[in-house]
């Protein structure tokens, strides 16, 4: 049985697009770009190439585009990058309760070396509230951190509104997380107005293990990664040319095809969204109605352990995902979903359900015809209170 993949959200397919281009740099093209010779030069050229096509796609300069290993990576580098080198100045740094982990432990870390951290709460569809925002900064506010879109839940956050207060009332500086975002929706600097801006080919059907950091000019940031010179002394390591070719070549992909892909994501996540509300009892759809990633749709059900329903799901060809995770022996329901306000035995039965581009209307008619009969089935077999 062919698998059915559901889970872009966690990684996608590499296109073969980007395969292609990619594969001369895996292969006789395995020059240094730090060497002299022609077959450095030639991976510098296409490192500087590369740059390029991010920078246009963000909408900056190319000088202001640091390759980094991923989201992880470029969250971390933000956050501590800034935090450090502008401890002069304060250190108070803002973020929110529903970030990814790559900035919520990074945020412990800088607690733990003497930095103050407020965690702004959402509402019960995810948004950060610019006047909560407002009301949090300080005259020692050096980073303001909020993801532009929930990995989980799917929340599109007013970027630019929490831009335009943090920059009106305070000298910090802005970061955003827009791994889940960039090839999705709109996400070019100078309309979201953010300082800095992290990003993951991955995401986006480009390849693992590389990615970007856009740091606008001006802003004070320390490096994280030291070394040599590499990528204007900001973060030393050999270029993962292959990497990067991918991630402009996937970035360049996305932006061709983003309107038509658009559509597409959205029709088969509507179909969804309605579907399994419709079909399956005490279902409730998480994250925002309408300020959601076209290809992300996400559910509580009442009664159902996320876990025990992605094995169902598996069992089927379906993968998935839930943001529960089993800890030691326990299932411990998601920190996103906790943070918009459900109970923990509610919070343990979610689901998350993203379509990709090669996705097709057939892939949805085969969730919407097992799911219900899944959640049924393990109602039955071991219920969990709603209290």
């Amino acid at each position: 049985m062919p698998m059915v993949y559901l889970d872009h959200s966690a990684t996608t397919p590499l296109d073969p697009e980007v395969l292609q281009a990619m594969m001369p740099y895996l292969t006789e093209e395995f020059g240094n770009a730090s060497s002299v010779y022609g077959l450095g030069q030639r991976a510098r050229q296409a490192i500087d190439e590369a740059r390029d096509e991010v920078a246009a796609f963000y909408g900056v300069e190319a000088r202001e585009v640091i390759f980094t290993s991923g989201g992880t990576e470029g969250d971390n580098f933000a956050l501590r990058g800034v935090a450090y080198r502008n401890a002069d100045r304060g250190r108070h740094v803002i973020t929110s309760t529903i970030e990814h982990d790559a900035v919520l432990r990074t945020v412990e870390s800088l607690e733990r070396d003497g930095f103050e951290v407020t965690r702004l709460r959402v509402d019960r569809l995810g948004l950060v509230d610019p006047d909560a925002l407002q009301a949090a900064l300080r005259p020692d506010t050096v980073l303001v951190s909020i993801m532009h879109a929930n990995n989980e839940v799917g929340t599109i956050e007013p970027i630019a509104d929490l831009v335009a207060v943090t920059h009106e009332h305070s000298d910090a500086y802005f970061h955003t997380d827009a791994v889940q975002s960039t090839g999705k929706i709109a996400t070019r600097m100078d309309e979201l107005g953010v300082d800095l801006l992290s990003m993951s080919a991955h995401k986006l059907h480009g390849p693992k293990g590389v990615g970007c950091l856009v740091v606008r000019s001006g802003v004070r940031i320390e490096p994280l990664m030291l070394g040599g010179g590499h990528e204007r002394n900001r973060r030393a390591g050999t270029e993962n040319v292959a990497g990067i070719v991918g991630l402009a070549k996937a970035v360049s992909i996305a932006h061709r095809d983003m309107a038509e892909n658009v559509g597409h994501l959205t029709s088969l996540r509507d179909r969804l969204l309605e579907g399994v509300r419709d079909r399956i009892p005490a279902t409730e759809i998480t994250g925002h109605p309408t300020k959601r990633l076209p290809h992300h749709a996400s559910f509580l059900f009442q009664g159902v352990e996320g876990e025990s329903l992605l094995l169902q799901l598996d069992m089927d060809g379906i993968a998935a995902s839930s943001g529960s995770a089993c800890t030691s022996g326990s299932l411990e329901p998601s920190h996103v979903i906790l943070a918009l306000g459900y109970p923990r035995e509610r919070a343990l039965g979610s689901l998350r359900l993203s379509v990709g581009k090669d996705n097709v209307d057939t892939d949805v008619d085969l969730v919407l015809e097992r799911l219900p009969d899944m959640v049924a089935r393990l109602r039955a077999m071991a219920p969990i209170s709603a209290a």
